[in-house]
Parts: structure tokens; C-alpha cells; sequence
């Protein structure tokens, strides 16, 4: 049996207190730095596996305090009006649409997980600076949420032709 808590779990673990900190604190400097605290986790949780071993709970561990994370900011700042629902959901697709998948895939008796892809990380990318946008009173805040949307739908259309191309495989 290996390892259960790692520090790369601890780091990605960390990313619900952050989350629940994002939404009740107000100051929109105090929200930056823990926007950049989920970001810094983010980070080093990967590398940090990948250096010291990584952990059968980390595999689920991470997602799921990602988009716990995610769905806590934007949430946020659609409460905020900041941003329309339309665009909210367009900045999230890939969170929402992600977990469908690997649902329909398990239902399909084909559980399929792929690693981070680039228009993953792109995404991921696009979520942050569209909050530190809205968190910085920018400007730029509609065409990055716009141009992270954009991203999404490259990304889900990049997973599921991975999954598509898994599914086509015979297996053994």
C-alpha cells in the first residue's frame, strides 16, 4: 500500500481552505493572493509528484480541488454581475463538461482519464487571468473570459478525440 498524503496531495488538498478563503473575504488584494496561493499549489503539486512519486489519492485529489476552486472564484464573480451567465459558463465548460465525460466513459464500461494537455493547461491559464482581470477591475476581463471559452471548446474537442481514439482501441 502506498503513501496516502503526500505533500503533493497536501498542496492540492490545500486548494478547498482557498477556495472557501476566496468567497468570504472581500479585499480584492486578499482574493489576488489567494487567487495566486491556488495558482502556486497548482504548480507545485505536479512537479512535486513528479519529482518525489506521485499517490493513487492525488490522482483524484488534484481535480477535484481544481475545480472546487474554480467553480468557488467564478461563482464569485458571478455573483458579482461582473460578467453575464453566458460568459461565466463559456469560462467553465471544461470544468463542467469534464467530469460528463469520464462519467459516460465509466458507463460505457471504458473508464478513460487522459493527462494534462496543453489546451488543459491553456484553459486553466485563461480561468486565472480572468479573475485577476475581474479582481483588477480591467478591462480585459470580457475578451478573456471570451478567448478562454475559446480555449474550452478546443480542449473538450481535444480530450474527446483522445477518448474517441481510446475507444476505438481493441483491448486485450
Amino acid at each position: 500500500m502506498g503513501r496516502i498524503w503526500t505533500v503533493a496531495n497536501l498542496l492540492s488538498a490545500s486548494r478547498i481552505p482557498l477556495a472557501f478563503a476566496f468567497a468570504v473575504v472581500q479585499d480584492a488584494r486578499v482574493r489576488l493572493a489567494v487567487l495566486a496561493a491556488a495558482a502556486a499549489t497548482d504548480l507545485l503539486d505536479g512537479w512535486t509528484a513528479r519529482r518525489f512519486g506521485p499517490s493513487s489519492l492525488g490522482a483524484k485529489v488534484d481535480p477535484v480541488a481544481d475545480k472546487i476552486f474554480s467553480l468557488t472564484a467564478f461563482g464569485v464573480l458571478a455573483l458579482s454581475g461582473a460578467l453575464s451567465a453566458l460568459e461565466v459558463l463559456g469560462v467553465l465548460l471544461r470544468d463542467i463538461l469534464t467530469p460528463f465525460g469520464y462519467l459516460a466513459s465509466v458507463v460505457a464500461r471504458q473508464p478513460f482519464t487522459t493527462p494534462a494537455r496543453a489546451g488543459g493547461k491553456a484553459v486553466t491559464v485563461g480561468q486565472a487571468l480572468t479573475l485577476c482581470a475581474w479582481l483588477l477591475d480591467s478591462p480585459l476581463l470580457r475578451p478573456l473570459a471570451w478567448a478562454t471559452a475559446a480555449m474550452a471548446l478546443y480542449a473538450i474537442w481535444d480530450y474527446g478525440r483522445l477518448a474517441v481514439r481510446g475507444a476505438e482501441r481493441p483491448t486485450d
